[in-house]
């Protein structure tokens, strides 16, 4: 394991048990927790993006504010659901962040996954093209999206413009060079880690997936790692790719902790199913004190297959409580699984 970092959903509700009862609180707590966790030696913050609920939603004002209150840590989304994005609209939004930062952007995408309202990209402005799905339009946004990020110049320029113009074709600005490297698609099946794998996209594997073998939630993953990686070399991409696992994980090591997670209601991994037709296997929690935890997660596949994982963490607790449940994984935990 050579990265760990954290991914929050950033749910917020107007509740008094919550520590995050407003969008602002949700955004400003963000920040203060990846200033945190840069602070504690994590690797990574990354944010999850749901449109229509009271959870984070447009990512780039958020990744440009950390990008801007930190200077080490990585920076990212798990996922930004294409089906939402223009995807040169956004390439000038990532481009910003991204030098903002300076290069520590790494962009989990998507075709997404189940919403609050239907169709909820129809109130975006998008409709799939006749024959084809919600699915396929999230794959040609994002081919579009991987398409602009390599700065070729594809815009005829105007005789007469306002500025004067560079020679050629124009591309979009701000450009950031490196960026297209820095993209993972978030995959819930086999098959669409391999067609990641072939659009020279990083993989990004969370607590769900389909369910295509009724084998244990890590051991199905851990063979779509290995899937991933074996279309890459078949690809003959020039780089090494990342691969990211997202796991809920706590280590015991105080009374709060015990209180919140010591019950051990989600110890086995659940089945679902994520439309009318599609059967998903949800990974399991982890919660034990930390040499017990050490011991399970060495008998996780997948985890062992990854190179980054990333930690959920319960944002509505607060800045506070979730730096320390950070703080117990990277100090009694992470060690143990070859982390530095």
């Amino acid at each position: 394991m050579k990265k760990i970092g954290f991914l929050s959903f950033g749910h917020w509700t107007p509740s008094p048990q919550s520590q995050t009862r407003s969008a602002g609180d949700t955004l400003l707590q963000s920040i203060d927790l990846a200033v945190a966790a840069e602070e504690l030696g994590a690797d990574g913050a990354y944010f999850r993006v749901h449109h229509f609920a009271r959870q984070l939603a447009s990512p780039f004002p958020l990744l440009a504010a950390v990008g801007a209150r930190t200077k080490r840590i990585e920076i990212g989304t798990a996922v930004i659901d294409m089906r939402y994005e223009n995807p040169l609209y956004m390439a000038e939004d990532a481009g910003s962040a991204d030098l903002i930062s300076g290069g520590r952007l790494q962009l989990g995408i998507s075709r997404g996954s189940p919403e609050q309202v239907i169709d909820g990209w129809r109130h975006f402005g998008y409709q799939p093209p006749e024959g084809q799905s919600d699915a396929d339009m999230a794959r040609h946004h994002a081919e579009v999206f991987l398409d602009v990020l390599r700065g070729e110049g594809f815009a005829q320029p105007n005789p007469r413009p306002m500025f004067p113009n560079p020679p050629g074709l124009l591309r979009l600005e701000p450009y950031s060079e490196g960026l297209r490297e820095r993209i993972w698609w978030g995959a819930s099946s086999d098959a669409t880690a391999i067609w990641a794998a072939k659009a020279g996209m990083n993989l990004q594997s969370s607590t769900l997936k389909t369910d295509e073998s009724g084998e244990p939630f890590h051991i199905q993953q851990a063979r779509q790692i290995r899937l991933f990686r074996q279309a890459w070399k078949e690809a003959g991409h020039q780089r090494e790719p990342r691969v990211s696992v997202s796991r809920s994980i706590f280590a015991l090591v105080d009374e709060r902790d015990r209180a919140y997670f010591g019950r051990g209601n989600q110890s086995d991994d659940s089945i679902g199913y994520i439309d009318d037709s599609t059967r998903a296997i949800f990974g399991r929690s982890y919660a034990a004190e930390p040499d017990k935890l050490i011991e399970e997660l060495k008998r996780d596949e997948a985890i062992a297959e990854a190179d980054t994982l990333l930690l959920t963490v319960p944002n509505q607790l607060g800045v506070d409580y979730n730096a320390h449940v950070i703080e117990a994984i990277l100090k009694h935990v992470a060690p143990g699984l070859g982390w530095r």
